[in-house]
């Protein structure tokens, strides 16, 4: 749980909390109630799940009335960059459990209590608002709360602005307090649920400035449309609005009274979050949303959908070592399903169904994935064979060869890959027709992955051993820089034979940990471990290139152009964290209180940025730099995925140990 009482550090009012609705669906926002993301909203519905997402609800102005005085509840910033109201001094305290909750001083007897809940069974958002005084007091009857809902409409990529075809007509069902709008023919209902009385007042809010975006050198000025104000007597109990989003076609509205529809909701989500244990796994449970029949996992919020190799990477931590191995099954079985040539997608497109096959290692983490999930013995024989067939397609797609020039080299039965124009490696970021970086060859983490799923295979086909004992030898000959006794980062570098990259960076750790089976044991594995950790290791993740490359940078910031020429090029990235711990373990495993070192140094770390940026959750990637600043995503799957699964690990080598 994250919780900030005054007095508390001005920035802090621009940390994150995150409400999922497990269908690609969400809420979010911040401390201080400014949206500082175009991504930011109160209702932010998947129309074709866990894809086609709309904003519907921006957010909500909202003030007390008492007294011919006006208490804000709310602040909105507007460009160039002013703030009102202005918030910060009536904010006394902010906390995520059991979800986003606000207390806000109103006079020197009056505090409100504000809170914003998802609930997953019936994918709506509840807000609600109520007074506390210290002396227990009788609430007078001058209280009076007003409720603006910030409608939009738009695909939550894009901005809105002002313009004539939104459609501010509401439909209004008096009996049960529910009003709908729908501001585009072709974007869901909008519905609000409340027991307050509402009153139809159009208007503009114009030039709200979102500061994340202005920092990411894209568009950052929105106009948002109020259809009217709703109202509601404090003194009657606590306010209540449910916004959820419908077709146009769609039967109406719950018919049970707000107030006791949201009591109901509160109970059974406060119930499921409880089942869900730790939180870790309260948090983990954000990612894993519907597809189809089935089930995936959201790289990250608020702006990535599914992609394979994050969904594998993450599942191992989020699902498989936090013993949800039902979704486990779910997701592998999904997503088998969607082979072709040998291949797995690498990501699935907002909008239509045609997933895009761009990655060399998103199907073999698929093959460590099912790995993890088989050694648990969860499978019935039908789903092993499944999964088996669909690991062995790969490995034969592979070895045969398939898109981008991936294919087993016939001279040493390692894995080549790339085509210029292409980026296949986790290293992935292009922008405006750059690779920044191609690595085109036979990258070093893609060679522990194919000699992994080898071996993996190999356990229930023995055809696939030789390959892997040959790929292994070739490995140990190629790879060991003789001045450093690391690896290279790269060898047969856009496939001209024996060209190297020494480039220093985390890729090289995969062949000690990380992985089911270690390529490096003893010195070997040690001479890894201790360069990455002397150029790349910082308390948030390890760094994708050491300080001394001239290539290095050390801010991500700026342009999509500057971002993604920095995104590989020392920006740290916390997931990495995961295989660097594990070989650390396996390097220094034999020391005493190896286990509670390692916790100390390098998970505790992550344990205090749950407190910061994305709260209960961590960042996608942070600086190179100190501070190492958290940037990119604040929810990031796989970053906390992989704590989960080295929490889980330490557990069990402690256990050992002992």
């Amino acid at each position: 749980m994250t919780l900030i009482e005054r007095p508390f550090d001005i920035t802090r009012l621009e940390d994150e909390w995150l409400e999922a609705d497990g269908f690609g669906g969400f809420a979010s926002g911040t401390v201080g109630t400014l949206r500082t993301r175009r991504y930011h909203a109160l209702l932010l519905s998947a129309t074709r799940a866990p894809g086609g997402r709309v904003v519907l609800v921006n957010g909500v102005e909202a003030w007390l009335e008492a007294d011919g005085q006006r208490y804000p509840l709310s602040m909105q910033r507007y460009v160039p960059d002013v703030i009102y109201p202005d918030l910060t001094t009536r904010l006394l305290a902010f906390g995520t459990e059991p979800w986003p909750t606000w207390r806000i001083q109103i006079d020197a007897h009056w505090v409100c209590i504000a809170e914003t809940f998802v609930s997953k069974a019936a994918g709506e958002t509840v807000l609600r608002w109520r007074l506390e005084s210290a002396e227990r007091t009788a609430l007078p009857n001058a209280f009076t709360l007003k409720v603006r809902p910030l409608l939009s409409g738009r695909d939550y990529h894009a901005l809105h602005h002002e313009n004539p075809a939104f459609n501010f007509n509401a439909q209004t069902s008096g009996d049960q307090g529910c009003v709908s709008w729908q501001p585009y023919g072709d974007r869901p209902v909008i519905r609000a649920a409340t027991n307050g009385t509402y009153l139809h007042a159009p208007d503009w809010y114009r030039n709200f400035c979102y500061v994340r975006e202005r920092e990411r050198g894209l568009d950052f000025s929105e106009d948002l449309a109020t259809p009217g104000v709703f109202s509601f007597n404090l003194a009657d109990g606590d306010a209540v609005m449910i916004l959820s989003a419908a077709a146009a076609t769609s039967a109406s509205a719950n018919a049970e009274p707000a107030a006791a529809h949201a009591a109901e909701l509160g109970s059974i989500e406060q119930q499921r979050r409880a089942t869900l244990g730790s939180r870790l796994q309260r948090s983990a449970d954000a990612y894993v949303v519907a597809r189809n029949e089935g089930r995936t996992i959201l790289a990250g919020f608020p702006w990535f959908t599914d992609w394979g190799r994050d969904t594998f990477i993450a599942m191992r931590g989020l699902l498989i070592a936090s013993g949800r191995l039902d979704e486990a099954e779910a997701i592998l079985l999904e997503w088998s399903a969607t082979l072709s040539e040998g291949m797995l997608p690498n990501r699935f497109p907002d909008y239509g169904d045609t997933p895009e096959y761009n990655s060399v290692d998103a199907s073999l983490w698929f093959v460590v994935a099912v790995h993890d999930y088989l050694v648990t013995q969860h499978a019935g024989a039908a789903t092993r064979e499944r999964l088996q067939q669909a690991a062995e397609a790969i490995l034969a797609g592979y070895t045969n060869g398939t898109r981008f020039n991936i294919r087993a080299s016939t001279a040493d039965g390692l894995l080549s890959a790339g085509v210029p124009g292409v980026q296949l490696t986790w290293m992935d970021a292009k922008v405006d027709g750059w690779v920044v970086t191609p690595r085109i060859g036979k990258p070093v983490e893609v060679q522990a992955l194919w000699i992994n799923a080898l071996r993996i295979a190999a356990t229930w086909n023995a055809q696939w051993q030789a390959p892997a004992e040959r790929a292994l030898r070739a490995f140990h000959e190629r790879f060991v820089d003789p001045a450093t006794h690391a690896l290279f980062d790269n060898v047969d570098v856009d496939h001209v034979e024996g060209a190297i990259d020494r480039s220093i960076r985390p890729n090289q750790i995969f062949a000690v940990g990380g992985l089911p089976f270690p390529l490096l044991e003893g010195a070997a594995a040690r001479a890894v471990l201790d360069q990455v950790e002397a150029h790349l290791l910082t308390p948030l993740g390890l760094r994708t290139l050491a300080p001394s490359a001239p290539a290095y940078r050390g801010h991500y910031g700026g342009s999509p152009l500057e971002r993604d020429g920095a995104y590989h090029q020392g920006t740290v990235w916390p997931w990495l964290l995961g295989p660097f711990v594990e070989a650390w373990l396996r390097v220094h495993g034999a020391e005493a209180d190896a286990g509670a070192q390692a916790k100390a140094r390098f998970l505790d770390p992550l344990y205090a940025q749950l407190d910061h940026a994305g709260l209960d959750h961590l960042s996608e990637i942070a600086d190179g730099d100190a501070p190492h600043v958290p940037a990119g995503t604040p929810f990031q799957a796989w970053s906390l995925g992989e704590l989960l699964r080295i929490q889980h690990l330490l557990a069990h080598w402690t256990t050992a140990a002992a």
